[in-house]
C-alpha cells in the first residue's frame, strides 16, 4: 500500500513521466488523499474525528488534546475506521508536522482563533467549529488571514451545506414569499445548574496550563471542564454563540444582510443561582438598514418548544412565510396561513443528541470541506462571510453585558459612540499567546 509520504516522494522522483493514479484508484488515488488532524476531541471534536475518518480516502492521522479522557474519546472515534491516530498534546507541536493537509478545531471557544491562526501560518487548511472566535476582533482577524494565507478556512455552520436549505434560499430570492423582511429564530434546552465551583488541585489527567492557552490564567475550579466553560465569559461565549449561531446564520443568509445598524438584548441568568455567568434566557434583536430585522430567543434551561421544535427559524415576507424545523425541512405558507408547500430533508432528527442532532446532514459540510481541499469545489462557508453571523451573536452579548442598545457601523459592525462596548470587542491574552497576522 502506498502511503502519502511515499507517494509524494515518488511523484517528485518521477516528475515528467506519465502517471495516472486517479484512473487506477478513482477517489482512493494517493494523490487524492486528504490527511487531517483534529484538535479538541472530547465531544464535538470526537464527532468530527469519527466522521472525517468515514469519508473515502480521508485519514485522521493525528488527534490533539490536553486531557486523558478526551484523548481516549478521540482514539476510539478514529480507531473505528481501522486506523490508530498519533496523539500530540501541544497544538504548537502538532501544526509543525508537515505530513497532514488540514486542521479541524473542536477546542473550547477561547482557542478557536488562536488555533486556526497557528494552522494557517503552518500551511494547513482549517475547519473551525462555531463560533469562529471568542470575540469580534478574532473573527475579523480570521477574515483578514483568509486573504493573506493560501489555505482554506471553513466554519462549522453546517446548515450552509444542507441541500434543501440551499434550494430554499434560492427560492426565497426568486420571490417564493415576496420580500423577506423579518426572521424569528429560537433554541431551547433543559440544562441543569452547574453549582458553585470550588478551587481544587488540577486533576493529574489534565494539562490545565495548555487548556487555558491564550486565555489569561485563572485558578482551576471543579465545575469548569468539560462543558461548563461555555457559560463563563473568560472562556466561553454563551448560548447565543454556542447554538444561536446556527439559526442566526440562517436568518442572515435568507435575508441577505451583513452588518446591523442596531443591536439589543434582554435576559439574564434566571433559572438557577450558581456560577453560570452568560444568559440562560436571552432575546436578541438586530436591525439592518435594508428595512429587515432578526430576533433570536434562547432558553437554555426551559425546553418548551416553539412549533414542537427545540430550534428553528421562521422567515416572514410580504407574500408569505417559510418555517424551518431546526434541521433541513421546511414549510411554506401564504398570507392566509394556507400551507402551499412542504419540503422534507429526509433526515432523522435526534433532539436528544446535543453533539449532532442531524448527523446525516452535518456530514455534508465536512464532505464539502474535504472536496474543497482537493480542489474539486468551493467551500460553502468561507470565513469572510461566516464570521459576520458570529459577530451578530457577539454583538448581542456585548449589548447584554453593557445593558443597552448598540448602534453599529454598517461597513464593519463596529459599535459607534460607546467606549465601554468597544472595550469588549477584543480581549487580553496570556503573555506570548496573542494571535496575529
Amino acid at each position: 500500500m502506498i502511503n502519502r509520504r511515499t507517494f509524494v516522494k515518488q511523484s517528485s522522483a518521477f516528475a515528467g513521466m506519465s502517471i495516472l493514479p486517479f484512473s487506477i484508484y478513482g477517489k482512493n488515488a494517493p494523490s487524492n488523499k486528504v490527511v487531517i488532524a483534529v484538535s479538541g476531541v472530547n465531544s464535538r471534536g470526537a464527532w468530527l474525528a469519527s466522521n472525517f475518518s468515514k469519508i473515502p480516502n480521508v485519514e485522521v492521522a493525528y488527534i490533539c488534546d490536553v486531557e486523558e479522557k478526551a484523548i481516549a474519546n478521540g482514539i476510539k472515534a478514529v480507531s473505528a475506521s481501522g486506523k490508530e491516530p498519533t496523539v500530540i498534546k501541544d497544538i504548537r507541536k502538532l501544526v509543525a508536522i508537515n505530513d497532514f493537509d488540514a486542521l479541524a478545531i473542536g477546542m473550547p471557544d477561547h482557542w478557536h482563533t488562536p488555533a486556526a491562526m497557528l494552522g494557517l501560518q503552518h500551511g494547513k487548511n482549517v475547519y473551525v467549529e462555531k463560533p469562529c472566535g471568542h470575540n469580534p476582533a478574532e473573527g475579523e482577524l480570521l477574515a483578514q488571514a483568509s486573504k493573506k494565507y493560501k489555505p482554506l478556512i471553513q466554519m462549522g455552520n453546517q446548515r450552509r451545506s444542507y441541500p434543501t436549505l440551499q434550494t430554499a434560499v434560492q427560492r426565497v430570492r426568486e420571490g417564493l414569499i415576496g420580500n423577506p423582511y423579518f426572521v424569528k429564530a429560537w433554541y431551547t434546552n433543559k440544562r441543569k445548574p452547574i453549582g458553585i465551583g470550588k478551587q481544587v488541585p488540577v486533576p493529574s489527567t489534565l494539562d490545565f496550563e495548555l487548556w487555558q492557552g491564550p486565555a489569561p490564567r485563572k485558578p482551576y475550579q471543579d465545575n469548569l471542564i468539560h462543558y461548563n466553560w461555555h457559560w463563563f465569559w473568560h472562556w466561553g461565549t454563551g448560548e447565543a454563540c454556542n447554538n444561536g449561531t446556527h439559526e442566526v446564520d440562517c436568518a442572515r443568509w435568507f435575508l441577505g444582510v451583513d452588518f446591523p445598524t442596531k443591536v439589543s438584548s434582554t435576559g439574564g441568568r434566571y433559572a438557577y443561582k450558581d456560577d453560570w455567568q452568560t444568559p440562560d434566557t436571552q432575546v436578541a434583536g438586530w436591525e439592518f438598514d435594508s428595512g429587515k430585522s432578526i430576533v433570536w430567543e434562547g432558553r437554555s434551561c426551559n425546553d418548551y418548544r416553539v412549533l414542537t421544535s427545540d430550534r428553528g427559524f421562521i422567515v416572514h415576507g410580504d407574500k408569505g412565510t417559510l418555517v424551518n424545523d431546526g434541521a433541513g425541512s421546511y414549510k411554506v405558507f401564504d398570507l392566509d396561513n394556507k400551507l402551499i408547500d412542504t419540503v422534507d430533508a429526509n433526515a432523522q432528527v435526534d433532539p436528544g443528541n446535543k453533539v449532532s442532532p442531524v448527523a446525516s446532514l452535518d456530514k455534508l459540510h465536512l464532505e464539502n470541506f474535504v472536496e474543497a481541499v482537493r480542489g474539486n469545489t468551493k467551500i460553502n462557508s468561507p470565513i469572510t462571510d461566516a464570521y459576520k453571523s458570529v459577530l451578530l451573536c457577539q454583538l448581542a452579548n456585548i449589548s447584554q453585558r453593557v445593558g443597552r442598545t448598540l448602534h453599529c457601523d454598517t461597513k464593519n459592525g463596529h459599535v459607534l459612540g460607546d467606549t465601554e462596548a468597544m472595550n469588549l470587542w477584543s480581549r487580553t491574552y496570556e503573555n506570548g499567546w496573542k494571535p496575529t497576522l
